[in-house]
């Protein structure tokens, strides 16, 4: 596994760069090379009536086929991650019980080719559109797009849905089920 350690509004040291690469080999430990390149954001807000959660860290990183990203907060740099590569560590091991959960159920594989979501970030010249994201879509099923939801951490997700052939939304409810929008 590549890692990309990077700061925004700050610096980082060293060790901490050190810190973060132990830790992720070790959490990646589990895929052995079918882990992307992981990237690491640390960040610090600068304001300090935000002494509670000074520090940010967000890692993201394409794994099987699905993107995993997660995020931590903490008033010191250490805390914060080692929050976020725990976290880390339970999305992989949630997603490849997962994996062979369902190849032993004999149920659909999930997707196994990675696209990669590109992104661009130049300022529109509409004041009401902030950021712009284009993606390949893959077909999948609502099961698969499910876990890919939970993988996110997103509170929807869009997607070509295989068994239909049309455009889905999946949703997360205010009572934690998940809905789904399908387009005809």
């Amino acid at each position: 596994m590549e890692i990309q350690v990077h700061g925004k509004k700050t610096q980082v040291s060293d060790s901490i760069q050190t810190l973060i690469v132990n830790k992720m080999e070790h959490a990646g430990r589990f895929w052995d090379g079918k882990i992307g390149i992981a990237d690491v954001e640390l960040s610090e807000e600068a304001n300090p009536r935000v002494s509670d959660d000074k520090f940010r860290v967000e890692i993201t990183a394409p794994v099987a086929g699905h993107i995993v990203r997660v995020h931590a907060t903490s008033h010191d740099q250490h805390a914060a991650v080692d929050t976020a590569v725990d976290k880390f560590e339970r999305r992989l091991r949630r997603l490849k019980e997962r994996i062979i959960d369902r190849s032993r159920n004999g149920n659909k594989r999930l997707n196994q080719s990675p696209l990669p979501a590109e992104e661009d970030e130049e300022s529109p010249p509409s004041a009401s559109i902030v950021r712009t994201k284009q993606f390949t879509m893959k077909p999948m099923s609502p099961e698969e797009a499910a876990l890919q939801l939970e993988m996110l951490g997103h509170s929807f997700f869009f997607f070509l849905n295989s068994e239909t052939d049309g455009h889905a939304v999946l949703y997360r409810r205010r009572d934690g089920q998940l809905g789904l929008i399908e387009s005809r």
